[in-house]
């Protein structure tokens, strides 16, 4: 995959699956928001750790960076080919290692559980509830993951901007769909469907304008 992370020999997970869903193309994103709640559920079993998803596609802890992932997907008209999710965990980088541009925003799992980590133990959780999750995706269909990705989210309910390939806007961000889309409610009332783009929170306490 062409995105760079920071990633210090022997510190962290990295790893990349490959699935071929029988979904639209149009419901890849289902993919990420299933693997965003396997890692989550994965490190919140440490001691002190209680991280969010921030949508579609990070994991904070302790409104810092702790997971990225990024999803690719081959796809024809009507189906997908395969989709690849790459994943990356800070585990046992410590705060000096971190490139100084990257400490206010970066977390490492270590420092939080207070403990080092298992990175095969904690590489097996994360593919074992991926696993459990896409099975229940399949037989089930979307809704049970929906409804477990939300009570992870810590991007509902939150004044956001959206940075869209075509425009720039601010609102609530509300819901997310059944295709895994963020539901956002702009100042005028209208409702739009995020498909790409950046959303920033805004956190509570700041001025108008400032997002992060």
């Amino acid at each position: 995959m062409s995105r760079g992370w920071f990633s210090p020999f022997a510190r962290g997970v990295w790893f990349s699956v490959v699935l071929k869903p029988p979904f639209m193309p149009q419901e890849a994103s289902k993919c990420t928001l299933l693997a965003a709640i396997a890692v989550v559920k994965a490190v919140n079993k440490y001691k002190g750790v209680q991280a969010s998803i921030k949508w579609p596609n990070d994991v904070l802890l302790d409104g810092k960076k702790l997971v990225g992932i990024l999803t690719e997907m081959s796809a024809e008209f009507g189906r997908i080919n395969y989709i690849v999710i790459g994943t990356g965990i800070n585990v046992n980088v410590p705060k000096e290692m971190v490139p100084e541009e990257l400490r206010a925003t970066a977390v490492s799992l270590a420092d939080v559980a207070r403990e080092p980590i298992s990175r095969v133990e904690l590489l097996a959780d994360v593919l074992g509830y991926m696993e459990e999750l896409y099975e229940k995706v399949l037989h089930e269909g979307f809704k049970p993951v929906l409804e477990e990705w939300k009570k992870y989210s810590s991007t509902l309910g939150q004044q956001v901007k959206v940075i869209a390939p075509d425009q720039t806007y601010f609102g609530e961000a509300v819901d997310i769909d059944e295709d895994g889309l963020l539901m956002v409610k702009r100042e005028d009332g209208r409702i739009e469907k995020v498909i790409a783009g950046d959303v920033s929170i805004r956190p509570a306490q700041a001025k108008q304008g400032e997002y992060a």
